[in-house]
């Protein structure tokens, strides 16, 4: 863990290097667009979804491209378009062309359920959407009924197909590791690399919101993984994941450790949800209003939360210390 900052340190004028107060470069957005969902997901949200927000409640377009360009001023290089689910956010494809005109934004991406994306894969691609991640926790219609509560798997493998059609490169799949429910399945999930050049990424369960009254059986490390797949062979690694690959295979194995191996030293991200809050950190109540401020004002803000990003979270198989108020749909993940 980083040294605990002098007290009496102020935040810079300028962050050239944005870097927060232990020396961590951050360059990294997540934009929650909406708090909604077709899914309902067991450990994102209740059954009967999330409060409903009037529209006037969360960002409007023009507001999220704003605080965007903010952000970019303040050294973000990257931004990842998340809910709810982004696709259902009318508009969408209008935000990603206004975002890729910043000249120094490297990369836009978008996270999806997949749902709705192969009606939308080809516009997100025209629209100048570098990459996708696709969420899918199990291959298994019946299993994905359940976890989803109202999915159909059939609907999520069209739009990685539809994804492949429209020409998305490096698509990854987000597939959260729950024990008891989809850990058999660890081996059908990673022969997915043998089929395409993909990420299949482990994520390990983070008893946030909904899950945090899970059993701890459901709390699985992800080095799980290795223990029912051994062959996995070792490749290097990709921001937060562990890399691994089957020999032979073009797509990759990723590892997701937030409970098991903290990687909060190398967390380079912060979070902006869907009313107009900057949160430095997942597992922080600390958030920042952005909504209504312009200008110099705005970018001083960002500054702000970037400076502000805690050195590490307190979460763990048994609970987080403090309390996250959101659902992680309402984060943005």
């Amino acid at each position: 863990m980083a040294n605990t900052p002098d007290p009496q340190t102020s935040i810079p004028n300028t962050l050239k290097a944005m870097k927060d107060q232990f020396g961590r470069e951050i360059d990294y957005l997540r934009i929650s667009l909406t708090d909604r969902c077709g899914f309902r997901c067991r450990y994102c949200m209740p059954q009967e979804g999330v409060l409903k927000r009037e529209h006037a409640e969360i960002l409007s377009l023009e507001e999220i491209a704003e605080i965007a360009s903010a952000a970019i001023e303040c050294g973000i290089r990257k931004i990842r378009l998340t809910g709810g689910e982004p696709l259902v956010r009318k508009g969408i494809e209008t935000l990603c062309r206004n975002l890729k005109q910043q000249p120094d934004l490297h990369e836009l991406t978008l996270t999806t359920n997949g749902a709705l994306l192969a009606e939308k894969a080809a516009v997100l691609k025209e629209a100048g959407v570098d990459r996708l991640n696709i969420s899918l926790d199990t291959l298994r219609q019946d299993r994905f009924r359940y976890i989803t509560r109202c999915g159909d798997l059939s609907d999520t493998l069209r739009g990685i197909q539809s994804a492949e059609d429209a020409g998305f490169c490096g698509t990854k799949i987000n597939t959260v590791l729950i024990g008891g429910f989809n850990d058999d399945e660890i081996p059908d999930l990673v022969n997915l690399t043998r089929e395409k050049d993909i990420s299949l990424r482990f994520i390990e369960l983070m008893p946030i919101g909904e899950a945090r009254i899970w059993p701890k059986s459901a709390f699985l490390d992800a080095a799980t993984v290795l223990q029912r797949v051994p062959e996995l062979e070792p490749v290097g690694s990709d921001g937060v994941a562990e890399l691994y690959r089957l020999s032979g295979t073009a797509g990759t194995v990723g590892l997701i450790r937030p409970l098991s191996h903290s990687f909060c030293r190398n967390c380079s991200r912060i979070r902006l949800t869907a009313d107009g809050m900057l949160k430095p950190c997942l597992h922080s109540d600390m958030e920042i209003p952005l909504r209504g401020l312009h200008g110099n004002a705005l970018t001083e803000a960002v500054k702000d939360g970037i400076f502000r990003k805690p050195s590490q979270h307190h979460i763990n198989r048994d609970g987080i210390s403090g309390t996250v108020n959101r659902l992680m749909s309402q984060i943005g993940g």
